[in-house]
């Protein structure tokens, strides 16, 4: 029992980790990111712009799209979509690694809040 006890922490971090890992999401087309923000698409558009290199942003029927990395190979593509509250941010990965990973997510986090 006590074995038990002292591998519950382990299970519960593992639990919380990626099981797929970033290929299975690249395969996928799944999001690595989908969250609700109260600001609107073109503050957190201007946010991530002024955060992250290599930006590049277009917009079509109300939605905003970015790229981020190269245009012809690009790390991540984030979709703002506006909602009654604000907006619904949707991130995919691409096939680049630039910006890394961490960077995306934290100038996300600083940007959508």
């Amino acid at each position: 029992m006590k074995r038990l006890v002292l591998l519950a922490p382990i299970a519960i971090l593992a639990a919380c980790g990626s099981s797929r890992g970033p290929d299975a999401a690249k395969a996928s087309g799944e999001p690595m990111v989908y969250v609700a923000s109260a600001r609107p698409a073109s503050d957190i558009a201007r946010c991530l712009d002024s955060r992250l290199s290599r930006v590049s942003i277009s917009r079509n029927n109300g939605v905003t799209d970015l790229t981020i990395g190269s245009s012809s190979n690009g790390s991540y593509f984030i979709t703002l979509t506006p909602s009654n509250s604000g907006s619904v941010i949707k991130v995919t990965r691409g096939t680049g690694e630039d910006p890394p990973e961490e960077e995306l997510r934290f100038a996300i986090a600083r940007c959508t809040t």
